[in-house]
């Protein structure tokens, strides 16, 4: 196989599963049953951008331990002390959790930053211009799953409501993560690249959660 056509079917993975994803939640006969299995989700996409990888594997899969470990961090300091993001909490829907925390969200820093950083790939900018641009692309999803997450069993904020801090923390924690995965002399190798499943699954990010939104 290819690597076209190797991206093609990674690709209609990623649309199929989400497809499913944005039609269950819309039926209320499947909708808990759909939203249980969202972890399984982030794990498809983990799997996929794995697979999507073309070139630097392995420190690639440092620099994603890494972001791993970082965000999972963040997030830990975050439900246990309130700190960082607000006061919130995790919910039973996004699977197994160490220290209060569901691992697919460290996946889920890692992802994104990924993400973020390929789709800047080709831009002739200053390194630190583009850290703030895949620092903001993250925040984005974030401001757009976060309506849809206290809806579905993901995380709740003990206020009620989504705290302006909360972005706050996401864009500057964001920032190491994304300066780490763009930053060549950190690694000694060039870790973003030209990849066009993880382009789409950041569309795909910000089709399936703007839908949610705008049929919530």
């Amino acid at each position: 196989m290819n690597f076209k056509n190797k991206e093609t079917i990674l690709i209609l993975i990623l649309i199929i599963f989400h497809l499913v994803g944005i039609i269950g939640m819309n039926l209320p006969s499947y909708r808990d049953q759909i939203i249980g299995l969202s972890s399984m989700n982030l794990w498809i996409s983990f799997g996929v951008i794995i697979l999507s990888r073309k070139s630097n594997f392995i420190p690639f899969l440092l620099f994603f331990a890494l972001s791993f470990t970082l965000g999972m961090t963040f997030e830990i300091i975050g439900v246990k002390t309130g700190i960082l993001f607000g006061n919130y909490y995790y919910g039973a829907n996004l699977g197994a959790k160490i220290a209060e925390v569901p691992i697919v969200i460290g996946l889920n820093w890692a992802i994104l930053a990924v993400c973020a950083g390929n789709l800047l790939h080709k831009l002739k900018i200053n390194i630190f211009v583009k850290t703030i641009i895949a620092s903001l692309l993250m925040v984005f999803l974030d401001f757009l799953l976060e309506p849809i997450a206290i809806k579905s069993d993901y995380w709740y904020w003990r206020t009620g409501e989504i705290p302006i801090y909360n972005y706050i923390c996401w864009f500057v924690l964001s920032l190491p993560i994304t300066y780490l995965y763009m930053n060549s002399k950190i690694f000694k190798v060039k870790l973003n690249e030209q990849n066009k499943v993880s382009n789409v699954l950041y569309l795909i990010f910000v089709l399936f959660f703007g839908i949610l939104n705008f049929i919530k």
